[in-house]
């Protein structure tokens, strides 16, 4: 087994820890880069908001790709995951909570 597919082992409910660390990591490197991007677009995105938005983002780059991930299958999924569903809606208001015009 290599090392990533060791680190993506460990689950909870049946998504990878290192998945949402990676994704969490990955949104605050990048958050003053694309905060400042949006600046040119005068529009202020704070950088939590971007830690609030990674998830809804990632799961909306996935579904424009059309790579269905676990998450993204229980998202589409109408039946179930009532849970995941309010937890995203939550991230994503309170990621565009803080954002305004500059």
């Amino acid at each position: 087994m290599d090392a990533i597919g060791w680190l993506r082992q460990y689950r909870v409910s049946g998504y990878a820890v290192f998945d949402f660390a990676a994704t969490f990591a990955g949104i605050l490197l990048l958050s003053p880069l694309l905060s400042k991007g949006c600046r040119k677009l005068r529009v202020e995105v704070p950088r939590r908001n971007w830690v609030y938005l990674a998830l809804p983002l990632g799961i909306t780059a996935h579904l424009a790709t059309g790579r269905i991930t676990p998450m993204t299958r229980d998202l589409l999924d109408r039946h179930s995951h009532y849970f995941l569903k309010a937890g995203l809606l939550a991230l994503l208001l309170l990621g565009l909570r803080g954002i305004k015009k500059a």
